[in-house]
């Protein structure tokens, strides 16, 4: 259906997926454009690097003339938006970089957009389209007993990284109802599998459980996210881009919604089993409770039966089935976790774990 896409931030973790889930499924040829910040990693898409069907550049999604020069090179049919600074901690620390990537660079990228596209003719035209990748955080907190989230429920961000994306999914609706963009929004729950950053919880704690360091959890660790496997995402994401209405707002979830206790406790019984003579076992000894971090949300949930119900998709992972293949995944995968654990990465732990003390 598509002959080329144009992805930006297809270096991070979801990006890096999707790229490999898309030329996996011999759909077109695509431009990869990503700026290369600690998350980014090429080395995710070395499998894929010197495919004919695929281009790598690396650049800044806030760098008009660039997004200008390679929408006129490579004439894409879609534009897939990943690309964004996407950690909560790093956005209280530092809430400048995202303001400037999420919401201005989301901007720039809709108006090269948006005069593209006002110049396409024909089937071109009717074809193309700008899908917008967000997140559950817009949202802002549920309640224990509150319906999940759905494409209705007012937005409530509540950390400046939600904050700045909710702002860029604004930017989207502005820009399909005032131009007449052919944009679709998506807005995912917690995302985990291959090729994440080990800030986050999943990997964060698979690596510190293999080296015997404690294992940080936030507040009492009762607060609730929904799960979602990272290709069960990227499944759904080409759904929507084959067949989503223009103007649209798709909730992906995995309907696995566990508290960060929980997750962590059955990830150590997974780590016992995998590895039976570690000398770490049970790695649940390993729990600290340290001090919550400011405006952590309780809980999300995400009602994904639009998606469902209009385009035919369903989770097929488990989170029982897709924690193991993560599990399995890292386990075999060692060199990548060393690669990316950089001297940068320990000044970031640092920074962000060393001042919160046990609970």
């Amino acid at each position: 259906m598509f002959r080329s896409i144009l992805v930006t931030g297809g270096a991070g973790f979801i990006g890096s997926n999707f790229v490999l889930h898309w030329l996996a499924g011999k759909n077109g040829s695509l431009v990869n454009l990503d700026k290369l910040t600690y998350a980014g990693n090429p080395q995710n898409l070395t499998s894929v690097a010197s495919g004919p069907a695929y281009s790598f550049v690396r650049g800044d999604i806030c760098d008009r003339s660039l997004i200008d020069a390679l929408l006129q090179q490579h004439r894409p049919d879609a534009i897939v938006h990943f690309a964004a600074e996407s950690h909560v901690d790093r956005s209280i620390l530092g809430p400048e970089a995202f303001l400037e990537t999420n919401i201005r660079g989301t901007f720039v990228l809709l108006q090269a957009a948006r005069e593209y596209y006002a110049k396409l003719q024909g089937e071109d035209k009717q074809s193309f389209r700008f899908l917008h990748v967000s997140t559950d955080e817009v949202y802002g907190t549920l309640a224990p007993e509150s319906p999940a989230f759905h494409e209705g429920t007012p937005y409530a961000p509540n950390s400046p990284y939600a904050a700045s994306k909710a702002a860029s999914d604004h930017l989207v609706r502005a820009w399909v109802h005032t131009y007449g963009l052919p944009a679709i929004i998506t807005n995912c729950s917690n995302n985990y599998g291959p090729y994440q950053f080990p800030e986050k919880l999943l990997p964060l704690m698979i690596t510190h459980a293999l080296a015997g360091r404690p294992l940080p959890v936030y507040g009492d660790g009762q607060q609730v996210r929904d799960w979602l496997y990272v290709l069960d995402h990227c499944r759904a994401l080409q759904r929507v881009l084959e067949s989503g209405r223009v103007g649209e707002t798709y909730n992906v979830g995995g309907g696995n919604q566990r508290s960060n206790l929980q997750v962590v406790n059955l990830l150590c019984s997974l780590l016992d089993e995998l590895l039976p003579g570690s000398p770490y076992k049970p790695h649940a000894q390993l729990i600290r409770m340290v001090e919550d971090r400011p405006g952590h949300d309780r809980r999300y949930a995400i009602d994904a039966r639009k998606l469902e119900q209009e385009l035919g998709w369903h989770a097929e992972e488990t989170f029982e089935t897709g924690l193991r293949k993560t599990v399995e995944w890292y386990l075999a995968n060692a060199d990548w976790v060393e690669g990316v654990t950089s001297g940068a990465y320990q000044q970031w732990m640092q920074e962000n774990y060393a001042v919160r003390g046990a609970r």
